[in-house]
């Protein structure tokens, strides 16, 4: 299975009135998760959510593709 690019956010059950908006709602959680965080700690929740949504994914060619898709263009 290729690495899906496109947008794909979604919450079953919740209507969205824009194509942004499950976008929006992710981008807005992510930021509290960090909120009042030092830079280290931080670091530390983004690399556990990296390996926590890698196992979910599971699928090791996707995740190398994703990994290169990030790395392309640093």
């Amino acid at each position: 299975m290729p690495l899906n690019t496109q947008p794909n956010f979604s919450e079953p059950g919740k209507r969205y009135f824009n194509a942004y908006s499950p976008g929006d709602d992710f981008y807005e959680a992510l930021i509290d998760t960090h909120r009042d965080l030092s830079d280290e700690q931080s670091a530390m929740v983004n690399a556990r959510l990296v390996l926590l949504l890698s196992n979910h994914i599971g699928d090791i060619a996707v995740l190398r593709e994703a990994m290169q898709i990030a790395r392309d263009g640093i």
